[in-house]
């Protein structure tokens, strides 16, 4: 299964099982947090990677985070088949 979500520019990004499993084996912590992760995408602050231009990063501040995260930062790539590429959960002070 793949969920198609729309980002707030119009783009539609696919989050595949395959890139979902790889999110959690890697921050087990954020398997309860897939619905954040895909809002992250919709409505977050979206960043162009000054290296690669067809990466962004989606970041989006959430209350209720493990660890005592604050942000969750959803990387996609922008190309053919638009895709979340991985997710993870970063602490920011404010001013950051």
């Amino acid at each position: 299964m793949a969920y198609r979500i729309r980002d707030r520019y119009g783009n539609e990004i696919e989050l595949t099982d395959e890139r979902w499993a790889h999110i959690i084996k890697g921050h087990p912590e954020l398997e309860e947090f897939l619905r954040d992760v895909l809002e992250t995408v919709r409505t977050g602050r979206r960043r162009q990677d000054p290296l690669d231009p067809q990466k962004y990063r989606y970041t989006k501040a959430f209350d209720r985070l493990p660890f005592d995260a604050t942000h969750l930062v959803v990387i996609v790539k922008l190309v053919r088949n638009n895709f979340v590429v991985t997710a993870y959960a970063v602490q920011r002070g404010k001013g950051r």
